[in-house]
């Protein structure tokens, strides 16, 4: 094992550095040219250098303050052509700039060396702007990213503590984790009892109390009391890794909206600096004004530049993904969230998703001699190899010891139940499809919950009753659903009809499906998917292994995360850290709000763009509107995508 190195890590701390060297370097940049600005407009330079000299002078003042902001994007339009990639918003703003300064050359116009510098100055205060941004916009997300803990304590044989990288632990190893620190890896507390911060993971303000026995996942912080976990998984697979995992890959699956963006920016920015060489020569060819036409093209590019929509689209759906994580709603991409705007139609599975998933035995009907616990007992046995909760609720039931050694032949069929041998006796626990199968009609029962029948040696003993809780914010989920615009909620179960129509009825679930196995859940998603119609999108939520075959189909699969299981976690599109179904009609709701921003921000830059480009074509635009129509505008979009973070009232 590695001994963790406490010392912080310097990569983070030297590119903030290099952002602060870059807010310093502009200050200084702004300075000088106000200086400059004031010593031009009062007349200070040409009483110093007379006429023309004041032109040249304020040629080469404007020009120190211009290189000192904007050597960086001179060097990256130059690299650019270099590489035969010319057509971007630095070329654009170098051309555009190195142009206006060049109109010294034609002494009978006004010098513009002002506003040549002025572009690439604001500019970068726009550049500067959307870093800040995109800093704040990823503070939800830091804030996730820094739920993994540099170190595990494991005790040493003197009763020392050696802190070792949450990496080199095995499974199975005992970790201390003190008061005030995070759980480093997945695993069992096996001494102490404390209360878990889960904030950082699930958005849950309120401490959740843990004792010894309990399940403890990495990335939640120990509050109050000294505890001993055992792990269950390495640190790679743990729910810390899991949730880094998921959100370091967000940023890689672009929307529709943004891959239209960048294919849109590649067209467009060629095309606009083809209209401005036009403008300048085709203008300058006819009327013989160069200098005009010239300026007038300058201004053009200063005006086309894309930046508006190349920063604010991205920077909105960023925002949008760092606003729903700061809700306990991991989205794995723009994409995702994208498409769970246009979701008219939402479905659940029951078990685990809509209830608690903790079954408890509420009747037990025994017939042909046996009683309620020798009834229990053969069913207990016979479930005694499965990890599902209703097999789990019979063993509980049961209030004697089970030997697993009596058990042989045991055989689990996904959907109908079990068969095993117990004591040389074929015994067969299930529902009815699977007593049908077996020749034996299944009696009704007036108890609603599910069902379990017993045969044994084909005589039928009897039947056990089950029934699950449902969540207490179920009921407001669905609720929340159709007032956020959702057509239809539909739930489907393998459980029986009368069971899943006495939750629906309860939930005000629109229409439902009963008894069916895993792969009919998937026809009925597809007849669903084949209902739907325009824009409208089926969301399938599911916290079960069963479940990822269905969450893979639906247009978006969300997963009931911190208790889900792996195979659904990794299914779906969009993780519910906290197992809350409430927080699904937020999650629509932000990406709702996200593409209404996203379209206002493609509509308003758009727009104004196209004005001031028709101004600048007639002559009417000058460069200091341009500067509005490139700088500001972007400056404005960035605000408004800004509001995507904000999920405090949704």
């Amino acid at each position: 094992m590695a001994t963790a190195d406490p010392k912080k890590k310097k990569k983070k701390r030297k590119k903030k550095e290099s952002l602060e060297h870059k807010r310093n370097r502009i200050l200084v940049a702004l300075g000088i040219f106000a200086v400059v600005y004031a010593l031009d407009e009062l007349g200070t330079l040409t009483a110093a250098f007379g006429t023309p000299g004041d032109i040249y002078a304020s040629f080469v003042l404007f020009l120190v303050p211009f290189l000192i902001a904007g050597y960086d994007v001179l060097q990256k339009a130059f690299n650019n052509i270099r590489r035969g990639k010319a057509f971007d918003e630095s070329f654009l703003m170098a051309v555009a700039t190195i142009g206006a300064f060049a109109m010294v050359l034609f002494p009978d116009t006004d010098p513009h060396m002002a506003e040549g510098a002025a572009v690439m100055l604001f500019y970068q205060v726009g550049e500067l702007f959307q870093t800040y941004a995109v800093g704040k916009s990823r503070k939800s997300i830091s804030a996730m990213m820094d739920i993994a803990p540099d170190y595990a304590n494991v005790e040493q044989t003197d009763g020392t503590l050696e802190q070792v990288f949450p990496d080199d632990i095995t499974v199975g190893t005992v970790i201390v984790v003190k008061p005030g620190e995070r759980v480093p890896i997945d695993g069992v507390i096996v001494e102490g009892e404390t209360q878990l911060d889960t904030a950082a993971l699930t958005g849950e303000s309120v401490p959740r109390p843990a004792k010894t026995g309990d399940d403890i996942i990495s990335g939640c912080i120990n509050m109050t009391g000294l505890i001993r976990v055992r792990t269950t998984k390495p640190f790679g697979e743990s729910t810390v890794a899991r949730v880094l995992e998921l959100v370091e890959n967000a940023s890689e699956k672009k929307a529709r909206t943004e891959n239209f963006i960048t294919r849109f920016a590649r067209v467009y920015t060629p095309a606009v600096t083809g209209a401005a060489a036009v403008l300048a020569l085709g203008g300058g060819l006819v009327t013989g004004a160069w200098s005009d036409w010239i300026l007038r093209g300058l201004t053009f590019l200063v005006v086309s530049c894309p930046c508006a929509l190349v920063i604010s689209v991205p920077l909105s759906f960023f925002g949008g993904i760092g606003g729903a994580s700061k809700l306990g709603v991991l989205i794995k991409g723009s994409n995702y969230l994208e498409t769970l705007a246009d979701v008219d139609t939402v479905v659940f599975d029951k078990t685990g998703t809509l209830t608690n998933g903790t079954f408890s035995v509420v009747a037990v009907h025994p017939e042909a001699g046996y009683t309620e616990q020798s009834l229990l007992e053969v069913a207990a046995l016979a479930e005694s190899f499965s990890d599902h909760p209703i097999a789990q609720s019979v063993r509980t039931a049961f209030q004697g010891e089970l030997d697993p050694k009596r058990v042989t032949d045991s055989t689990n069929d996904a959907g109908h139940g079990v068969t095993a041998t117990i004591d040389g006796k074929h015994v067969v626990v299930g529902n009815a499809k699977m007593l049908a199968a077996a020749g034996v009609e299944a009696p009704d029962c007036e108890v609603v919950g599910t069902i379990l029948h017993v045969l044994v040696n084909g005589v039928y003993v009897g039947h056990i009753v089950i029934a699950d809780t449902v969540k207490a914010d179920a009921e407001q989920t669905i609720r929340d659903l159709h007032a956020a615009g959702v057509k239809r909620t539909v739930m489907l179960t393998g459980d029986r009809e009368e069971v899943a129509a006495s939750v629906a009825e309860q939930l005000g679930l629109d229409e439902f499906h009963a008894q069916l196995l895993p792969s009919d859940k998937v026809e009925r998603v597809e007849a669903l998917l084949a209902a739907e119609s325009g824009k409208g999108k089926l969301a399938f939520v599911g916290d079960g292994i069963n479940d990822a075959p269905v969450l893979t189909r639906a247009d978006v699969g969300i997963a009931m995360g911190a208790m889900g299981s792996d195979a659904a976690i990794e299914a779906a599109d969009v993780v519910l850290m906290d197992d809350k179904p409430s927080n699904i009609s937020r999650a629509i709701r932000v990406a709702r709000k996200t593409m209404s921003i996203v379209w206002q921000n493609i509509i308003f830059a758009l727009g104004i763009k196209l004005l001031i480009l028709m101004l600048a074509a007639l002559g009417i635009a000058n460069m200091w509107l341009a500067v509005f129509g490139d700088v500001g505008v972007a400056i404005i979009a960035i605000l408004n995508a800004m509001r995507a973070m904000g999920v405090k009232n949704l």
